[in-house]
């Protein structure tokens, strides 16, 4: 399916409706899938013309991811590493840590550049988590600390690059990814697993193949390809934003009162 979906993908990013996965919930309601560039004019619909800040998305996104940690761990994890991007994925990673700090979990975040080289809502995520007692990692010396950190703790959550990744990843991340990938207890993703094309559902280098990922607002299409749980996470992005970016809006009862909900591809 990844191979012919693949060659079935045009120019603008879209993937033929014949072509693209379509995942449901456990109650059977059933969900599109959307490709990258559909995902990014959603995004950018949301935020231009719109106006909902990327701050209150990256908000949801943290806060679910935070809530979905639970459901990987089966509890409130003891404690967590968060290796983060600096990128709106590594914005949802930090605030997830923030949330989970709050809550009693010790957090130790790892980001894949250093501390001031974050800029934007990333960097006002990161300064609401110094008022936390997580412990923030950054620089030379990262990859090493994660090392011994992802190895300890109770859950790795992977935010370091989400479906904007158009090659294989290099340099930090991908150190921080393969450290993810075989030194985890326990592996969380958020969006789409680093290292894996949104799209297509190619990982052509090092990748994170976490336990569970938690897509946001909609399921990408490459996910069928990804291995472990599939979790959906409401960012709070309303319908009138995927009528502007000619994207279909998802059922209003895909999340039945939840922010999360688990997903499942529906197999034709």
């Amino acid at each position: 399916m990844t191979a012919e979906r693949s060659e079935s993908v045009d120019r603008s990013g879209r993937t033929p409706d014949r072509a693209r996965p379509v995942f449901e919930t456990t109650r059977g309601v059933r969900v599109r899938s959307v490709t990258a560039a559909e995902m990014r004019a959603v995004d950018r619909a949301a935020v231009d013309d719109v106006g909902l800040p990327l701050l209150s998305m990256m908000e949801n996104a943290g806060r679910n991811l935070a809530k979905a940690s639970r459901a990987v761990v089966g509890g409130l994890p003891q404690d967590a590493a968060v290796l983060a991007g600096g990128g709106g994925n590594g914005g949802g990673g930090l605030a997830a840590a923030r949330h989970l700090a709050n809550h009693g979990t010790d957090v130790t975040v790892v980001l894949d550049r250093d501390r001031d080289a974050l800029e934007g809502a990333p960097a006002s995520q990161a300064a609401a988590l110094d008022a936390t007692d997580a412990t923030l990692v950054h620089g030379d010396g990262a990859v090493h600390d994660a090392v011994d950190t992802v190895l300890d703790v109770d859950l790795a959550i992977d935010a370091l690059v989400g479906y904007g990744l158009t090659d294989e990843l290099d340099g930090t991340a991908a150190d921080l990814a393969q450290v993810v990938d075989q030194g985890a207890k326990r592996s969380l993703s958020l969006d789409v697993p680093s290292g894996f094309d949104a799209t297509t559902g190619d990982a052509p280098g090092r990748a994170v193949h976490p336990d569970a990922t938690l897509t946001l607002a909609l399921p990408k299409t490459g996910l069928d390809s990804v291995p472990g749980d599939l979790l959906l996470g409401d960012i709070g992005i309303p319908d009138g934003v995927y009528e502007r970016a000619g994207v279909p809006a998802p059922d209003p009862s895909v999340f039945d009162g939840q922010y999360v909900v688990a997903l499942a591809v529906v197999e034709e």
